[in-house]
C-alpha cells in the first residue's frame, strides 16, 4: 500500500493536483521582498520560480499520472509536447477565441489607442519590457503548463475528461487568490480586495475549463498557451466602455459582442475535432 494512483486513485488525484497547485504559488514567494510584483526585481525572481515549476510540474505527472496514460504514451506526449498536429493546435483554437472577442476586437480598433500598435517603436519598448514579458510570454507558458498540461493527466487518474476540465480550474482560481496578498499591502482594505478576488477567481475559473477543453480536445500545450496569452493581451472586455458610449455606438458594439458570442457557441465544436489535431492521447470517453 502506498501514496499512489493504484491504491489510493481519488486521493492521489485530488490531493497531487492540490499540492501541485500550492507549489506555483509558494514558488512566487519564497523571495523574500517588500518589492513591488510589478518591479523588475521581483519579475526575475518569479520568472525563476517559473522556470522552476516548468522543471518539477512533469515530474508529477511521471508520479501520479494516469497509470493508464503513462502505460500507453511517452511523457511529452501525455503533457502536450508532439510534432502532429502542432500547426493546426497553434492556429484553429486563437481564431476561436478571436471570434469570441469579436465585441473587444472591434472597440480596439475603433478607439484612436489601435494606432499605438501599428508603431514599430511600441512592440522594441514591449520587447524590453519586464512586465509585457511576464503578461504575454512567462505567466501563460508557466501557468498553462503546470495547470493544464500537468495537472489534467494526474487528475484522469480518476476523473472522467469532463470533471477533469472542470475540477482543474478550480485549482487554477484558486491560485490567483495570491494577488489578494499583494493589494493588501499596496493599502487596499480586505473586503475591496477580497471582492477583486472572487471576480478575479470566477473569470479564472471560467476560462480555466475552456483552457483544459482546448487542451483535452487537442492534446497539445500550445494551444491553451496561446490562448492565454492572446487573453491576456486583450484583457477583460470593458463593458463599461460600451455603456458609456453614445446610442448609435452602443447598439452597434452590443451587436458585435453578441455575434461573437453566438459564433463561438456554433463553431467550438467544429473547431475542436479530436482529429484536426492527431490527438490519440485524450480521445476516449470525449
Amino acid at each position: 500500500m502506498g501514496f499512489n494512483q493504484t491504491d489510493h486513485p481519488m486521493l492521489v488525484s485530488t490531493g497531487a493536483p492540490f499540492l501541485l497547485g500550492l507549489s506555483y504559488v509558494a514558488s512566487l514567494y519564497v523571495w523574500r521582498s517588500n518589492l513591488d510584483r510589478d518591479h523588475p526585481d521581483t519579475i526575475k525572481r518569479r520568472f525563476i520560480s517559473a522556470a522552476f515549476m516548468t522543471i518539477v510540474s512533469p515530474v508529477f505527472v511521471y508520479m501520479f499520472g494516469s497509470p493508464e496514460l503513462l502505460a500507453k504514451y511517452p511523457l511529452t506526449e501525455i503533457i502536450g509536447l508532439r510534432w502532429p498536429g502542432l500547426v493546426q493546435a497553434s492556429i484553429f483554437p486563437l481564431v476561436l477565441t478571436m471570434v469570441l472577442f469579436l465585441g473587444p476586437t472591434v472597440m480596439l480598433l475603433c478607439d484612436d489607442r489601435f494606432r499605438v500598435y501599428c508603431v514599430p517603436m511600441f512592440w522594441r519598448q514591449s520587447l524590453r519590457d519586464w512586465i509585457w514579458w511576464r503578461n504575454h510570454v512567462v505567466a501563460p507558458f508557466s501557468e498553462e503548463f503546470t495547470f493544464r498540461a500537468c495537472m489534467v493527466p494526474v487528475l484522469l487518474g480518476y476523473y472522467t475528461h469532463q470533471q477533469a476540465i472542470i475540477i482543474s480550474p478550480l485549482f487554477f482560481g484558486v491560485a490567483h487568490f495570491h494577488h489578494m496578498v499583494e493589494r493588501i499591502r499596496k493599502g487596499q482594505d480586505i473586503f475591496t480586495s477580497f471582492l477583486v478576488s472572487v471576480f478575479q477567481f470566477t473569470y479564472t475559473t471560467v476560462f480555466g475549463m475552456y483552457s483544459a477543453l482546448l487542451f483535452v480536445k487537442t492534446g497539445h500545450f500550445a494551444a491553451p498557451f496561446l490562448v492565454h496569452a492572446y487573453c491576456n493581451f486583450m484583457g477583460f472586455p470593458d463593458f463599461g466602455e460600451v455603456a458609456n458610449s453614445e446610442p448609435r455606438k452602443r447598439m452597434f458594439l452590443i451587436v458585435m459582442f453578441v455575434s461573437g458570442a453566438l459564433a463561438f457557441y456554433l463553431l467550438l465544436d467544429r473547431f475542436t475535432v479530436v482529429s484536426w489535431y492527431s490527438n490519440m492521447v485524450y480521445t476516449d470517453q470525449m
